[in-house]
């Protein structure tokens, strides 16, 4: 059963969808899980993929599209700020929290790629999060650092220089998350496997969408250079935590990332790796997204 709703942010609302379990019993409150999308995708792609197979299996599951993305409202758009992202997580909790028939003491959060790294950080200081599930984390901070050609300080001299150009023009300058098709990518040299699935996946029917914009505000790249989603969560997210990895180690750094967050945390539970799958083919492959639901199921039952 699948519930639109609308979360209010301060002068911004959240487009939200609420999965709810066909069967469930109304006269128990449910467990609920956030989840959190990885960077420009929208609630009808991953998000829809885990939340529906989540409530198939008795949990409640809301997904959203960040503010300033998607349906949700927001001024400047294509705006992907980390820190508006993880704020965006707990407006969501405080939608949660007062829909009737939820429980909000067995509240939890699932994190995909970038958003993974967005519910962590979360997780740190609400602690309304009672347990956080991850498949494929990315620090996104940790992953713009390391594409910069020359180093993170030059890049941010670079955006500072582009935004003195913007404040005189009046004009805010985009940049693509992704090339817009394949021939576009080899013209770029970009023909390894990850990009090839990224832009199979969000470029093309198999899972694009008309509200992903495939497009990044350019000031936004200052903000997540100096993110970093893992900062003190070994000292404050106590929260069971559960990591699903991808078997096949592409260079979207996600391996890396959930091993170093896996030893970070002070309460893992449970680490699982998805033999024979890619980061992007967690996305949407039901063997691969079934298997990860299924673990995830038992995570958050034994843990909410």
């Amino acid at each position: 059963m699948l519930r639109h709703i609308t979360i209010p942010r301060g002068p911004i609302e959240l487009a939200a969808d609420l999965h709810l379990p066909d069967n469930a019993d109304r006269t128990a409150p449910l467990r609920a899980v956030v989840l959190s999308t990885p960077g420009s995708s929208v609630k009808e792609q991953i998000g829809a993929n885990y939340a529906s197979r989540l409530a198939a299996r008795g949990i409640a599951a809301l997904v959203f599209d960040p503010a300033h993305q998607g349906q949700s409202t927001g001024e400047p758009r294509d705006l992907e700020d980390p820190y508006r992202r993880g704020e965006d997580i707990s407006y969501a909790i405080d939608a949660l929290t007062t829909t009737p028939g939820i429980d909000p003491q067995r509240i939890g959060v699932l994190g995909i790629c970038a958003g993974g790294g967005y519910a962590v950080h979360t997780a740190r200081t609400d602690h309304r999060i009672k347990a956080v599930g991850t498949v494929v984390p990315v620090n996104v901070g940790t992953s713009f650092r390391s594409f910069q050609p020359d180093s993170p300080a030059a890049a941010l001299d670079a955006l500072a220089d582009a935004r003195i150009e913007e404040a005189r023009s009046g004009e805010m300058t985009r940049v693509n998350w992704l090339p817009g098709n394949l021939g576009d990518a080899t013209t770029a040299g970009l023909t390894d496997i990850d990009t090839t699935q990224a832009i199979i996946y969000y470029r093309t029917e198999r899972g694009g969408d008309k509200h992903s914009t495939n497009r990044r505000l350019s000031r936004s790249d200052s903000l997540l250079l100096g993110y970093d989603a893992f900062h003190l969560i070994d000292q404050l997210m106590t929260q069971p935590l559960q990591v699903i990895l991808a078997g096949r180690i592409g260079n979207t750094g996600s391996y890396d990332t959930g091993m170093q967050l896996w030893k970070l945390a002070p309460n893992p539970v449970d680490l699982m790796m998805i033999d024979g799958a890619g980061h992007y083919e967690m996305y949407d492959e039901p063997e691969y997204v079934d298997a990860a639901v299924e673990r995830l199921t038992n995570f958050y039952v034994n843990n909410l």
